[in-house]
């Protein structure tokens, strides 16, 4: 568990070990959560958190967008597939990057079993809605 320690909001040190960290199940069930404690330390700002498949866990990607300002998420290992609003099927593997846009449709459509990824969001705290399908231009 990433331990934080400050004087003041903002001005947390935190570090996070890999040795003893701890996974959770969170916002899709066929993914777990490793929190970086970015969140706390920033009093809610920012959320960083690692994200690995579950194993045994069917993948459902459905169509959804999230209330945010910000969401980068880097392949740490592995390969994932997005389906991106105006962009289509975008295939992210190992070293790529991809910043999502505030509010853009999008679904997963499928990773690899040893998937491992890097995501960032801004604010902490935002809400996901689910959308009908994700559109693509002609």
């Amino acid at each position: 568990m990433p331990t934080p320690s400050s004087p003041g909001p903002g001005d947390r040190l935190v570090v996070s070990h890999a040795h003893n960290a701890l996974f959770e199940r969170g916002l899709r069930s066929f993914f777990e959560y490793r929190d970086l404690g970015m969140k706390q330390a920033t009093d809610g700002r920012v959320v960083a958190h690692v994200i690995r498949a579950a194993q045994g866990e069917e993948f459902n990607g459905v169509p959804h967008r999230h209330h945010i300002d910000f969401q980068l998420v880097y392949v740490l290992k592995g390969w994932v597939e997005f389906e991106y609003e105006g962009h289509g099927p975008v295939r992210l593997e190992a070293g790529s990057c991809v910043y999502q846009p505030p509010g853009i449709r999008h679904r997963e459509l499928g990773h690899s079993e040893d998937v491992e990824m890097l995501e960032i969001v801004m604010p902490g705290e935002f809400k996901t809605e689910v959308v009908e399908a994700v559109e693509h231009r002609d």
